[in-house]
Formats: structure tokens, sequence, C-alpha cells
């Protein structure tokens, strides 16, 4: 049976993606580290859709829950496959680099790009023996920008990018793809504490993006179809680049 791994599924843009990677036929397996309710609630969502899946509770910022619970379930389930990995997880703390303490810059670190090359360093190995999978990074606009406040967050991010393309270059002839997605302003619990009406102003689109919008372009580098696309980071920003 064919899994896809989404990370920080249980809300927003990951549990948007959980949506609609059900929807391709995948079982999902949905991560989240404490709010079980909104998990079951993404799990109740994709079983409404006619999917299957099951929730997988670790801390991404933590490598030994990593090791421990990724790790077991993937021994112990000889019968299921990760073929898509979504690394989407994270979080934001920010503060301007004079005033920042180390634990932000720690927790922003661990959670955004630490938690990328433990995840995908488990589940490599057998995408690697089927030769095939594929595995989206989800990114940021401030990790191609940069953010003042956000010193912390757009070094994880470009650090992911980085990772992106030299992984890509690693396991392409074994006919894995690797790429990430780079969404701009949208609408979810992250950033609900924004501006939105002032920000808006300054996207070409005029409007904040849809977690929904992020899903779709997920889907599609999910897809067999887009064996050819690797390394990449597609913007998902209404146009909003400087």
């Amino acid at each position: 049976m064919k899994c896809a791994l989404i990370t920080g599924g249980s809300r927003g843009i990951g549990k948007a993606i959980c949506v609609k990677m059900a929807a391709l036929g995948y079982y999902i397996l949905i991560n989240y580290k404490i709010n079980i309710e909104e998990a079951e609630n993404t799990l109740s969502l994709i079983k409404q859709g006619g999917g299957a899946g099951e929730l997988l509770q670790f801390d991404v910022a933590d490598k030994e829950q990593i090791k421990a619970i990724l790790g077991k379930w993937i021994a112990d389930n000889d019968e299921k496959y990760i073929e898509v990995l979504v690394n989407n997880a994270g979080i934001t703390d920010d503060s301007l680099m004079a005033w920042m303490a180390d634990e932000q810059w720690d927790n922003v670190l661990k959670t955004n790009l630490d938690s990328f090359f433990y995840v995908t360093r488990l589940v490599l190995n057998s995408m690697l023996a089927r030769k095939y999978g594929r595995i989206i990074n989800v990114v940021s606009l401030s990790g191609l920008k940069g953010l003042a406040g956000q010193a912390n967050y757009s070094a994880a991010k470009a650090g992911v990018i980085g990772a992106t393309k030299a992984l890509a270059q690693e396991v392409g002839r074994q006919g894995i793809t690797v790429n990430a997605l780079a969404p701009g302003f949208i609408k979810t619990d992250m950033t609900a504490a924004l501006n939105e009406k002032e920000l808006k102003a300054l996207i070409p689109v005029k409007r904040f993006g849809l977690p929904e919008e992020v899903a779709y372009a997920a889907a599609f580098l999910a897809s067999p179809e887009a064996a050819y696309i690797t390394g990449q980071v597609l913007s998902i920003n209404g146009g909003l680049y400087s």
C-alpha cells in the first residue's frame, strides 16, 4: 500500500495537503505534535472523502522521537511504504536578532531544518530500494528573500532550500525527485495575526493564498507526470517577490 507522510498534517497547509493526497489514492500518515483533536478532524475529512489513513504523533524537533516512532512504524509495516514525503511541519518565533534568545534560534532551527534531515533520512531507504519516491519540502518566501525579525526562520528555510537542491542531485538517478514549495502569505493560523488588509496591497493578485492552492501544487509535484522536475523551488505567493 502506497503511503504519503505529511508532517504537521493536522492544520493549515498540512491539513489541505493530507486531504488532497488522500483524494489521489494515498494512505495518509498524519503527523502531529500535540493537537490530537485537529489531527482527528483531518483524518475524519479524509475518511469522508473515501480515503484512509492514520495518526502518527511525534515532535519533528526531537530526533529521538522521530527514530523511535517513525522508525518503528516503518519497521512494523512491511505491507505499507512511504512513496511521498511532505516535510511541512514548521514554527515561527520572531524577534529582531539583537534581542533574539538562544531558545528562539534553537527551536526554530530544530523544527524547520533539523526535522528535514532526520525524517527524510529515515524515509529515504525504502524509496531507494524501490527506485521511486517524491520528497516535497514546504519552505517559505522568507527563506528566499529574508524578512526582518525572522533571521531564525529565514535561515532555517534557506537551509532546507539548499538541502533540497543537494539531495535532488544525490537521488535523481534512483527515480526520486526532491522539490520545495515556497508559500507567501497563506490564510492559516500562522498568518492570522497579520494585518491582511495592509499586506495584500503589496501582493500583485491582491489577496492571501489558500492552503488548498499549496496542496494542489504539492499534488502535482507528487505525481508521476512530474518525474522530470527536481531540485526546484516553486513559489506560491501571488507574485510577491520583493
